[in-house]
């Protein structure tokens, strides 16, 4: 006798893209890291407050990546990666706008998209974050 009737399915290889696309696993868009690399917002989550919930309280928090670590040792070891290296080379083009949307349809010249240079931001240690935290304490 056959067993019970099984469902076929219709995507065998994708797998991969399923996991990648959970939303418990989603990270952040590119054009999203884009805002957070403006001056203001830089500045905000790179000096964050103490926050409990979060790995290492909060404190230490790539601004690239939109990744938070337990210690700087970690932080350090993470922008030598290429998972690192990878999302820094994503960012060196501008993301795509309106303005170059209405270009595509037609509407105006093509201009390509500018190329920006990016850095790794400066590794903190621990002995700057007891330092901020004594002054903030004081």
């Amino acid at each position: 006798m056959p067993g019970p009737y099984r469902r076929k399915k219709t995507h065998y290889g994708d797998t991969h893209l399923q996991r990648r696309w959970r939303t418990r696993n989603r990270k952040r868009d590119l054009d999203q890291i884009d805002g957070d690399l403006k001056e203001e917002n830089a500045e905000k989550l790179l000096n964050q407050e103490v926050d409990v919930d979060k790995p290492g309280d909060a404190q230490f928090y790539c601004l690239h990546c939109a990744r938070y670590f337990i210690d700087d040792n970690a932080m350090n070891a993470h922008f030598k990666t290429k998972v690192h290296k990878r999302r820094l080379k994503a960012l060196e083009l501008e993301p795509y706008s309106i303005e170059d949307s209405e270009r595509a349809a037609g509407h105006g010249s093509y201009i390509p998209p500018k190329k920006r240079k990016l850095q790794t931001q400066t590794p903190i240690t621990e002995k700057d974050v007891i330092k901020e935290m004594e002054i903030a304490i004081n």
